[in-house]
């Protein structure tokens, strides 16, 4: 494999694909036979899942872009030192690992490229529904099957273009994490939402993206490789990831151990915008 152009997202796709796939492979052979995990030291779990679908990626990554550094969850668990780069990979080879431990089928590969502070790139793999989320050179979002069972050639992928939908405020569909708290629920009674569906992982900003939901709002930690490729792929769409006094989110925060404040992906603009008004949050946010 030889190093690529990783501006060329194309490119970038095309050369990630094989291993993306073999990543994916290697958790739903140890998600259909159940795995053992241990406590990291922020007592997270991980699962030899993890780390397997963590080396394929890193290994492709190195030899794609060898001078791109690379920003890993399971290398930075592990002790791995940082120093402040203006482009780097960020990595999260299994997101959702506590849903994959119980044997729920709502994990996701990871993979997003950040330049200068954003976000520029990014890559969502969905294994157990094979369901594949991409941005793409044009800047647009698309999906695509990216079968596990057959060999195809990355070549035979064929991808179509997503976009977010217009909400109606009457009858507003919200994802929450499975541990949401107090706080985003509060912030789902503000606007008035009707049906806010528990799910796992990265999925929630795809399935925005796909316009087949409204907004996912989280109070609670999360880390810069856990967003960082939805809100590539949900702002392709048309959409916006924001902290809650309406910013964009934002990477690279080494100094905060790549930690990110609370934050809500939108399928369009934040919906408690008036009059091109980012900085007025609903009252209980």
């Amino acid at each position: 494999m030889l190093p690529i152009d990783a501006k060329d997202h194309d490119a970038l796709i095309d050369a990630l694909l094989p291993a993306v796939r073999e990543a994916g492979r290697l958790e739903m052979a140890h998600f259909t036979k159940g795995v053992k995990f241990e406590q990291k030291a922020d007592r997270s779990p991980v699962t030899v899942a993890d780390h397997e679908a963590e080396a394929v990626l890193l290994a492709a990554l190195a030899a794609i872009a060898p001078d791109i550094p690379v920003v890993a969850e399971e290398r930075i668990a592990a002790g791995a030192a940082c120093e402040y780069a203006r482009q780097f990979f960020l990595v999260d080879a299994l997101d959702g690992t506590r849903l994959f431990i119980r044997g729920k089928p709502e994990f996701s590969i990871n993979i997003a490229l950040v330049e200068d502070g954003k976000v520029r790139f990014g890559l969502i793999f969905l294994p157990p529904s094979e369901r594949l989320f991409v941005t793409r050179a044009d800047g647009a979002a698309y999906e695509a099957r990216l079968r596990l069972s057959t060999a195809e050639l990355t070549s035979g992928v064929e991808f179509a273009r997503i976009s977010t939908r217009a909400p109606d405020p009457a009858a507003l569909v919200a994802f929450n994490s499975r541990g949401s708290g107090n706080a985003s629920s509060n912030l789902l009674k503000t606007l008035n939402v009707l049906d806010a569906k528990p799910l796992g992982s990265s999925m929630k900003f795809c399935l925005i993206a796909a316009g087949e939901g409204d907004l996912y709002a989280r109070f609670g930690e999360t880390c810069e490789w856990d967003t960082a490729a939805g809100q590539a792929i949900l702002e392709a769409a048309g959409g916006s990831v924001t902290t809650i006094d309406g910013v964009p989110l934002s990477y690279g925060h080494y100094d905060r151990k790549f930690r990110n404040p609370y934050f809500v992906a939108w399928g369009r603009q934040p919906l408690w915008l008036s009059s091109g008004d980012a900085s007025s949050p609903p009252p209980g946010a």
